[in-house]
């Protein structure tokens, strides 16, 4: 018994000690987190202190948003203890203080009033931010974004300036800074962004214009200039957009995408992204359970008086958009968001109420004045205009004209095109003025050019070889013997005149030769090149001269390479036809219904027709129509037409090169004629027979080269 007791104590003693090394090793890798986040003042500055459970290593890297004004800092390795992700503070510059972990890290947002400088200083187990003052003067200058002061007192110059597509549309400025003590300020300027690198210097490869406007993004263009020891780009931006910046080491990045606001929406975003909340109410009146919304979001809530009813609700970890849409649909109430003010009442009565407010609105507009602006056009036709405006598409430059469902102006509106000056006269009210300024400023502008050159490649191998032989011979004939000299009867075949002898001079002997051909199979024209075939004879006499052979061997090899190439080019605006050619018009005779003839002419041309669209990621999209004519051969109702002719629609990007089209054609023939039976000796055979074999390959190519013509940079 007392063995087994004493047993009992070691495992016990034992098990302690493990339990106190496992609690060590816990507590020795237990995880910083952040316990508090208070805010106070300290001689004028404002403070906010961040409590952790360990001290920090190195100050948590961050960063500014201008718009909205926020200061964003990262902790690695810290989670959240506070038990909540949102402070409010509402003292001095600070709102709100939103701690938000995700999986090891955690995330401090500042959510400021206005933009300012800060600077972080860890203090024991506590991080200090510290905002500098925006009171006064001293806000134009601190309402910029710092992100780092340069301690070097030479200037260094910028390694790199690029834009790059990001997510979205997003237009994102990458700077490549020398190192990661560089001084940087973001500040807007009306509808420009201005970023300026202090203590540094612009080298003259970078010192550009960067037109991106046909990425698709807010950012129009990028300009990069040297002032004094700083380094001032500007960055041009359309529409309604926001931007943020951030830096990591030597890289510095400028985001600008377009601000995506539905009025009509309680959070922003895709669905529902309220802080989620857990309801548990038994037949609740509606009035009361709005009221408890109105409270946990900070809302202005603006109940109807015909907002009447209980409900029984329970919700848990809810949005609480989606519980306040869910409370809605559940009593078939309709909601009308002005700024942080809720409206919410019956759905009738809200469509009452706007249909009221739009009749009303209708009403003025009819009794409200007109008033008459004149457009000065650049690029577009002024009747152009017109003809959208009015949504008649007459050709006159006259007034309101008959209404449509594409009218712009109001019923009362009218518009005068001046063809002379290119301008536009509208006499509308205010607001359809303001809606015609926007529409001409969107219309109004230059349009892109194409330089579309095609090249047309023909090429041609030809080879022809003959083979040919003739076997003859022939019978000398009588004497005959004339005392006025020589007396020629001429000669058959291939053999000259022989004479046989003379007698003082008076009487001459001449021999005549009766000759034929046994085999005539001479060599053709091979190929078709208009070359006579060379000629190799030999002739054989019997010891008497009575008696003779005849054999001649022909023979003609023909080879030949050419080539056409064909390079139209054109320059039109998208979306604009163009048309080139070159070449000449063939008459020829046409007959008449009356029976007579007329002269027509055919177009025998080099023709490049086209069609290019640019699209908005920078391809082209061609419609091609290309042909090339010539003179045939000559026919008893005219001369033929050669035609090589391709129509089609391709996609090519800026400055690429595209194949639209080939023939290829080949042509081989062996031609042999002999004699029956004799031809097929062998040896002995060829002569009595001729072969022939002509090759002939033709290939026909036609290249596409499109490419934009941007020289807006070189007008500014």
């Amino acid at each position: 018994m007392n063995k087994k007791k004493s047993t009992m104590a070691q495992w016990l003693r034992a098990a302690g000690l493990g339990l106190l090394a496992f609690g060590a090793v816990a507590v020795a890798h237990a995880q910083n987190a952040i316990e508090a986040v208070t805010s106070s003042t300290q001689s004028g500055a404002e403070v906010i202190r961040i409590d952790l459970a360990q001290p920090l290593t190195a100050v948590p890297a961050g960063f500014a948003v201008q718009t909205p004004a926020r200061i964003a800092l990262d902790f690695p390795g810290v989670t959240n203890a506070i038990g909540r992700s949102a402070i409010e503070v509402n003292q001095g510059n600070l709102r709100s203080v939103n701690v938000v972990q995700a999986g090891e890290r955690s995330r401090v947002v500042l959510n400021l009033k206005q933009a300012t400088a800060y600077k972080t200083e860890i203090q024991g187990k506590s991080l200090l931010v510290i905002l500098e003052p925006v009171a006064g003067t001293a806000l134009a200058v601190s309402s910029a974004t710092v992100f780092a002061e340069n301690r070097n007192r030479d200037t260094l110059p910028l390694r790199d300036v690029d834009f790059r597509l990001g997510a979205d549309s997003t237009g994102r400025v990458i700077v490549d800074l020398p190192n990661n003590q560089v001084g940087v300020d973001v500040k807007q300027q009306g509808k420009n962004l201005v970023v300026e690198f202090t203590k540094s210097t612009l080298p003259e490869g970078l010192r550009r214009r960067l037109d991106v406007g046909d990425f698709g993004t807010p950012v129009q263009l990028i300009t990069s200039q040297q002032s004094g020891d700083r380094v001032r780009m500007t960055i041009e931006a359309k529409g309604d957009w926001e931007h943020s910046a951030y830096q990591s080491e030597n890289q510095f990045v400028v985001e600008l995408r377009a601000r995506k606001v539905d009025p009509t929406k309680l959070t922003q975003g895709v669905g529902y992204n309220g802080e989620k909340l857990s309801l548990n109410f038994q037949n609740i009146e509606i009035r009361s359970l709005l009221q408890v919304i109105a409270d946990f979001t900070n809302f202005n809530i603006v109940t109807s008086d015909s907002v009447t009813g209980a409900l029984t609700l329970r919700l848990k970890d809810v949005p609480w958009d989606q519980a306040l849409d869910i409370i809605m649909q559940a009593k078939n109430l309709g909601m009308r968001k002005n700024g942080s003010v809720l409206w919410i009442a019956p759905k009738d009565e809200i469509n009452a109420k706007e249909k009221l407010e739009f009749e009303a609105k209708a009403a003025i507009e009819n009794l409200e004045p007109l008033r008459t602006q004149s457009f000065q056009l650049n690029y577009t036709k002024a009747i152009a205009i017109a003809q959208g405006l009015t949504g008649t598409g007459a050709g006159g430059g006259g007034g309101g004209g008959g209404s449509t469902t594409t009218r712009i102006l109001s019923p009362r509106g009218s518009v005068i095109a001046e063809s002379r000056t290119n301008q536009l006269f509208v006499s509308d009210i205010p607001s359809r003025l303001a809606q015609v300024t926007e529409l001409i400023q969107k219309l109004d502008i230059p349009v892109r050019q194409v330089l579309i050159e095609a090249r047309i490649v023909e090429a041609s191998d030809t080879f022809g070889k003959s083979l040919g032989v003739r076997l003859g011979g022939g019978i000398a004939g009588e004497r005959v013997a004339s005392s006025a000299g020589n007396r020629a009867f001429g000669n058959l075949g291939m053999m000259p005149t022989v004479t046989a002898g003379t007698n003082g001079g008076a009487n001459t002997a001449t021999t005549t030769w009766t000759n034929s051909n046994f085999i005539n199979l001479p060599a053709g024209d091979a190929g078709g090149t208009g070359n006579a075939a060379g000629a190799f004879a030999i002739s054989l006499f019997n010891s008497s001269f009575s008696r003779m052979l005849n054999l001649e061997i022909s023979a003609l090899e023909a080879d030949g390479k050419g080539k056409l190439v064909s390079s139209p080019r054109v320059i039109t605006a998208d979306q604009t036809k163009a048309l080139i050619e070159q070449g000449e018009e063939i008459p020829y005779q046409q007959a008449t219904s009356s029976g007579a003839t007329s002269i027509s002419f055919r177009k025998a041309v080099l023709k490049l027709e086209v069609t290019p669209q640019i699209t908005p990621e920078g391809n082209i999209i061609l419609t091609l129509d290309v042909s090339k004519d010539a003179r045939g051969v000559n026919t008893s109702a005219g001369p033929a037409i050669n035609t090589k002719h391709v129509q089609t629609e391709v996609l090519v990007e800026n400055g690429g090169t595209v194949v639209i089209g080939g023939i290829f054609e080949l042509t081989e023939t062996n031609d042999e004629s002999r004699v029956p039976v004799l031809g097929e000796v062998p040896y002995l055979g060829a002569l009595f027979r001729k072969r022939e074999r002509v090759a002939n390959k033709t290939e026909m190519l036609v290249f596409i080269t499109p490419k934009m013509i941007t020289d807006r940079n070189a007008a500014r």
